[in-house]
C-alpha cells in the first residue's frame, strides 16, 4: 500500500478465506495468480489489490469488497464526509 497513513489499517482477507476454508494456493489458482505471494502480500496489507481481484476476492468469499476492507472504508468514509462538508461549506459561502 503506498499511503503510510491507511498501511496500519487492517484488512480481512485471511480471515474471509480461512472462513472459507481455503489455501492460500487455492485462491491463488482460483484466480488465475502466478504464485500466492501476491496473495500474501495482499493479506499481509503490503500493497492493495487491482479492482477487479478485489471483485473476485469478494465474490469467492462470499461478501462484498467494503467488507473485506472494513477499517480502511470507514476510514475513507469519514475522510471524504469531512471535505464534502468542507467543499459544500465554501460552495454556500460562495452564493
Amino acid at each position: 500500500m503506498k499511503n503510510a497513513k491507511y498501511k496500519r489499517l487492517p484488512c480481512y482477507l485471511r480471515r474471509y478465506r480461512k472462513a472459507r476454508g481455503l489455501k492460500q494456493i487455492d485462491v491463488a489458482r482460483i484466480l488465475g495468480l502466478k504464485s500466492v505471494s501476491m496473495l500474501s502480500r495482499w493479506e499481509r496489507n503490503v500493497c492493495l489489490p487491482k479492482p477487479l481481484n478485489m471483485l473476485k476476492l469478494a465474490i469467492l468469499y462470499r461478501t462484498t469488497v467494503a467488507a473485506l476492507f472494513i477499517d480502511l472504508y470507514r476510514t475513507l468514509s469519514d475522510e471524504l464526509r469531512e471535505k464534502e462538508k468542507k467543499v459544500l461549506g465554501d460552495i454556500q459561502k460562495e452564493e
